[in-house]
């Protein structure tokens, strides 16, 4: 294996490093809305927090049954990003007209529309999707992104995200039996999935929040949901080039030019 990454290899992770390390959700939505997303979130009923999180976990379960499982290993040079953020833009449209209750409609059509285009990425950075490794990784990505919680200024947000998912994303694997996803057949899934829940729930709030301010509705809400596709396809894109160098030099050596690339841009 590889001791030292190319040049072109050193660039492309650099431009995974941008991605993956950029700004929230909430301050590119707050650049929308045009007021803190802390603010925004004061327009929630009091009980939508928990509702949010109840319509979160059961879009990913839809999603997923709904997306990647039915992907066939077909080779893409370049994913369909634009007909997918019209697809999620038109559902956020949808769902801004209706207000809040639109979410519950809203939500598990957009995020799998957002699922098959982060699958669609896969494949064009050489990912197999019959691989149920690949399935749980096009999910992983609804819980990437965000920026680092870590205490260590040299340890990337987005490594330690991966490491915090590892345990349930080996055990997932080893329990996907079936195309259904049920407490039956895959419980491993079903934790797997929650854990992905807690994570992307918090930019669904988000979502929710800049989407219940009086003035958006439903053009705002095909803005917002423009947003977060964009957002997930600049994600799903940073991940998969960071998969695909991986499995060329190993997970270490990339992790170590990643951190430096990070900690050098931070330094200027």
């Amino acid at each position: 294996m590889e001791t030292s990454l190319s040049d072109l290899h050193i660039q492309e992770l650099t431009t995974a490093v941008t991605l993956l390390e950029n700004p929230s959700m909430a301050a590119k939505i707050t650049n929308v809305i045009g007021m803190p997303i802390e603010k925004a979130i004061e327009f929630l009923p009091d009980n939508w927090q928990e509702n949010i999180g109840k319509i979160t976990q059961k879009s990913l379960i839809k999603a997923t049954e709904a997306a990647i499982w039915s992907l066939e290993d077909i080779p893409v040079e370049r994913p369909s990003n634009t007909w997918h953020k019209f697809g999620v833009a038109f559902s956020g449209s949808m769902g801004g007209f209706f207000g809040l209750p639109g979410l519950a409609i809203e939500l598990p059509i957009s995020t799998t529309i957002m699922l098959r285009s982060i699958a669609d990425i896969a494949r064009s950075q050489g990912e197999l999707i019959s691989e149920n490794e690949t399935k749980l990784a096009c999910m992983e990505v609804f819980a990437l992104g965000g920026e680092s919680t870590s205490d260590d200024d040299a340890e990337s947000g987005y490594f330690v995200v991966r490491a915090a998912l590892a345990n349930s994303i080996t055990e997932a694997s080893r329990f996907i039996a079936t195309k259904k996803i049920s407490e039956e057949s895959a419980p491993a899934l079903v934790k797997f999935i929650v854990n992905i829940a807690a994570r992307f729930n918090v930019m669904v709030t988000e979502k929710a929040a800049a989407q219940a301010i009086p003035a958006i509705g439903a053009i705002g809400g095909g803005i917002i949901n423009t947003l977060f596709i964009d957002h997930f396809q600049d994600v799903a894109k940073g991940h998969f080039i960071v998969r695909r160098l991986e499995r060329i030099y190993g997970q270490e050596l990339v992790k170590t030019y990643y951190n430096s690339i990070l900690e050098l841009a931070e330094d200027n």
